[in-house]
């Protein structure tokens, strides 16, 4: 699976993320989570771009998940 990220620290383990606005949880994947926390971080620096980067690449690769977390 080719990330959207380049030089992204990813883990070895799935973890349980929660949307913090609905409270509804998924199981994602060590590369899903990289993924989820960069687009966190891009929005907290206010880079839109790396946002949407990393959005496109979640839609396609983890639709169900995108939903709950992300839309």
């Amino acid at each position: 699976m080719k990330l959207p990220f380049k030089d992204i620290f990813v883990g070895t383990q799935s973890e349980v993320v929660t949307n913090p606005f609905s409270g509804e949880s998924c199981t994602l994947t060590p590369e899903a989570v990289a993924v989820y926390d960069t687009i966190k971080g891009c929005e907290m620096f206010g880079d839109y771009k790396g946002v949407r980067k990393g959005l496109d690449w979640f839609r396609k690769e983890f639709p169900e998940e995108y939903m709950v977390l992300l839309d």
